[in-house]
């Protein structure tokens, strides 16, 4: 096992837990001790769930604008409409990537067919906020299949480079600023080097054993990783963790509701398109989510 070497104490984030049109989350980021990570505004672990059959995940038509969602799958399916017209099954190992641009409005939940005879759903989502030259830019939609993502896979480690870049690897998710986002997955007994090649840093275990430079990593917690220190890993058992981060947000941003900007006074105006239904819609969808008061 590693040995410990002199570094800068981690902050450490213990998610709150809330439920999201059914489904169970943990939610560490945004939190108070801290805003972001990298790009990173928000951080929703949709907890492993068992529906039944006719129940599942609904989040109705919601707006967005100034961020990319990112969903990522480990079990389960989720279907993806969005104003642009995109209708998309979202798999484990896929990645489902939409930029709100100056407005956007999209749905997921589970298909009609897990729908129907009972499904098992875990996954991540999360938020990365645009730069600013980006915030008011046009809306987008991809879709990444698993087997598009570039992995690594030595010695007992698994690297998965869902977005952005790291480790000599480099996905093919359009990003807006210097981002990474990777799957790890490490055997009993193997190290992980951490470099300082993105500036901001942080980890969220999954499950398993994990150790930090001798510390115990609690589970489903996320650690934002000292700035500039190198960091290394070292799974007791067999355990899968993220690891989020790149370059800093160029100034602060706002967030209210599902609206992320660096002008106040756009999230304004987004709120008042929402309420007055002067919004893009997403074909065939007739239900949707009310601005909260």
């Amino acid at each position: 096992m590693p040995g410990a070497f002199p570094m800068s104490s981690p902050l450490v984030i213990h998610p709150r837990a809330e439920t999201v049109e059914g489904q169970p989350i943990l939610r560490p980021l945004p939190s108070a001790q801290c805003r972001s990570v990298g790009p990173f505004v928000f951080f929703d672990h949709m907890l492993e769930t068992d529906y039944a059959p006719g129940h599942g995940m609904d989040i109705r038509q919601h707006p967005h604008i100034g961020l990319s969602t990112l969903t990522y799958l480990f079990e389960g399916a989720i279907l993806h409409k969005d104003s642009l017209g995109s209708a998309q099954r979202v798999l484990p190992g896929d990645v489902s990537w939409m930029t709100a641009g100056s407005g956007i409005a999209h749905v997921e939940r589970t298909p009609e067919d897990a729908l129907a005879h009972g499904s098992r759903l875990h996954g991540l989502q999360v938020w990365l906020a645009s730069p600013r030259e980006f915030e008011q830019g046009p809306a987008s939609y991809s879709h990444h299949p698993a087997a598009s993502l570039p992995v690594s896979d030595s010695l007992g480690v698994r690297i998965c480079m869902i977005a952005g870049s790291g480790f000599c690897l480099a996905s093919p998710v359009p990003v807006l600023s210097p981002t990474l986002y990777a799957h790890v997955r490490m055997q009993p007994a193997t190290t992980l080097l951490v470099p300082t090649e993105h500036v901001q840093r942080a980890l969220y275990v999954l499950d398993g054993e994990l150790m930090m430079n001798d510390e115990d990593v609690e589970p489903c917690s996320l650690v934002v990783l000292p700035e500039g220190e190198e960091v290394t890993l070292y799974a007791e058992g067999e355990c899968q963790l993220v690891l989020i981060g790149g370059a800093p947000l160029d100034g602060p941003r706002r967030m209210n509701w599902n609206f992320v900007a660096s002008d106040p006074e756009l999230i304004e105006r987004a709120r008042a398109r929402w309420a007055a239904g002067d919004w893009p819609v997403v074909p065939g969808e007739h239900s949707r989510i009310e601005l909260p008061r």
